[in-house]
């Protein structure tokens, strides 16, 4: 295995001259601008292409035909170039049918319909890989040395830590190992040059897979200041959501399991009991409506009070105006790699209640920019909720600190040291392909040989006929990408046998629900 090359610091306030006009394959599991993965690679994307960098992006189609988006694309190409984005097919998943588990498609498929079957990839970036990401991994790891292009991934989304909630026992149990299994065979390898990382939360995690501490880089996100500004602050909105002058917490995500809710309806009915005069208001949604039903199910009783409102998925300008006419945001996942809607909180001039475990730990300066509370502490969270809503001196100044703290974090300089990161892997393979050149050859001196040197002293007989060592020695490397992908399709098919339980379980509660009372309008 190659040696883990330590990369050396730059400037990160200049974009690399040197990644100009190369080729970058970006393969994204998810790419709309809702969810905060696809904001931070969309804002990626169009940082590189404004740099001059080629990016081809390949992505699941979006099976609910919302929140789907061509980027614009790099200013080099020509007419006749290959189409910048590719979107492949999948299974959508039924807790979140914006995304989807990828049917197995080859490396050579995805290259031949962005760059052309002649023109490969210079680098490739796997932004949060999972069922596409994977199957781009373990097919590389089966090529040759010098046929390995380099990839670097960032991970974003803790796979193994949805399923543990999502999944009932023994179902998450073996979903978690498998991820972790998973996880940790692809990201060992030596074509895995940089795996970048949002939070020690998530560093911990990877280090616990025996991922190589030397591969892992920290890569927070940055934040629109411009749009997520207090200036947003609507009076009118807030005299609309909390017309007798109420305290307003905000909370903005996918309406999914796995994001706290039953923590968060926990908390609302302590505010309810405690006799705080408040109003929560949850935006987002889910293009499921079984899942966003049963999620608003937990809040019935607040919402037949007046005091709990889902408002639904909103996007920019409206989106930011919601944020600012917030009091306080109230962050309950504990499955945050991240957390961008807390930054965004921040940025917006609102204080953050969070849970104390995930991405928000590295953000949220307790005490300063708002508080952090043991995980499962529900009387902490609601006193810490309760004594800010009381003690307006504290709020107003946590107001300017939030603001303060998020200023600091720029998407220049974050897409920058990805960009780097790419041009120093590309610079190293470059030279490393100029050493295997200037290495002796095998006695074999094929190039599919290279792929098969460990099978020299078994296949030393072919050496008789070149033309057959060639032949056969490239249906062993053909052999081993087609097992590669077998091993893909059978945890598609076992995965695809769980989503239709699932999908039958979901129908059978919405029936169920439907028998047994009218429908809670949001």
């Amino acid at each position: 295995m190659a040696a883990i090359t330590q990369y050396p610091e730059h400037d990160l306030s200049q974009f690399p001259s040197e990644l100009k006009g190369k080729r970058v394959l970006l393969c994204t599991e998810s790419f709309g601008p809702v969810n905060g993965v696809s904001r931070t690679t969309l804002m990626l994307v169009t940082h590189l292409r404004n740099h001059g960098a080629q990016v081809a992006v390949v992505a699941p189609h979006n099976h609910t035909n919302h929140n789907t988006f061509s980027p614009p694309p790099s200013p080099n190409l020509g007419p006749m170039d290959k189409q910048p984005e590719v979107r492949v097919t999948g299974y959508p998943l039924p807790f979140n049918p914006e995304l989807s588990v990828v049917y197995p498609v080859r490396n050579s498929t995805l290259y031949s319909k962005t760059f052309g079957s002649d023109e490969l990839p210079d680098i490739i970036y796997l932004a949060s890989p999972a069922s596409l990401g994977f199957q781009v991994m373990l097919q590389l790891r089966q090529q040759a040395e010098e046929n390995q292009i380099p990839i670097i991934c960032n991970f974003q989304t803790d796979l193994a830590g949805y399923c543990a909630i999502l999944f009932p026992a023994p179902f998450s149990h073996l979903a978690v190992f498998a991820f972790a299994a998973v996880q940790s065979y692809l990201f060992r390898h030596s074509s895995i040059k940089t795996i970048f990382y949002p939070s020690q939360f998530v560093k911990r995690y990877l280090v616990s897979q025996n991922v190589q501490a030397e591969k892992l880089s920290l890569l927070t996100r940055g934040v629109n200041t411009e749009l997520f500004n207090p200036t947003c602050r609507d009076n009118d909105l807030r005299a609309e959501l909390a017309p007798n002058g109420e305290i307003i917490f905000m909370t903005v995500c996918r309406i999914a399991g796995e994001k706290g809710f039953d923590f968060l309806a926990k908390a609302a009915s302590e505010f309810d009991a405690r006799g705080l005069p408040f109003k929560m208001v949850i935006v987002g949604g889910n293009r499921n409506p079984d899942v966003e039903k049963e999620v608003q199910d937990l809040f019935e009783d607040q919402i037949e009070k007046g005091n709990v409102l889902f408002t639904g998925f909103k996007h920019g300008d409206e989106l930011a105006k919601y944020y600012a006419s917030a009091d306080i945001f109230l962050h309950c996942s504990i499955t945050e790699t991240f957390g961008l809607v807390v930054l965004e909180s921040m940025a917006s001039g609102v204080p953050v209640i969070a849970r104390d475990e995930g991405g928000p730990s590295d953000i949220i300066n307790h005490g300063k920019t708002g508080f952090l509370v043991p995980p499962h502490d529900i009387d902490s969270f609601v006193a810490k909720a309760t004594m800010l809503t009381n003690d307006k001196a504290m709020r107003a100044q946590m107001v300017i600190d939030a603001r303060a703290a998020a200023c600091e974090c720029t998407w220049d300089k974050i897409n920058n040291k990805v960009a780097w990161r790419m041009a120093d892997c590309i610079t190293e393979r470059a030279v490393e392909q100029e050493r295997l050149k200037e290495q002796p050859r095998a006695v074999l001196p094929s190039a599919a040989a290279a792929g098969a040197k460990d099978l020299v002293p078994v296949y030393g007989w072919l050496m008789m006929n070149s033309a057959m060592r060639e032949t056969i020695l490239q249906r062993i490397v053909d052999a081993r990408l087609v097992g590669g992908l077998g091993i893909i399709c059978s945890f598609w098919i076992v995965t695809g046998a769980y989503m239709v339980f699932i999908e039958a379980a979901m129908w059978a509660k919405g029936r169920f629900r439907g028998e047994r009372r009218p429908s809670i309008s949001a």
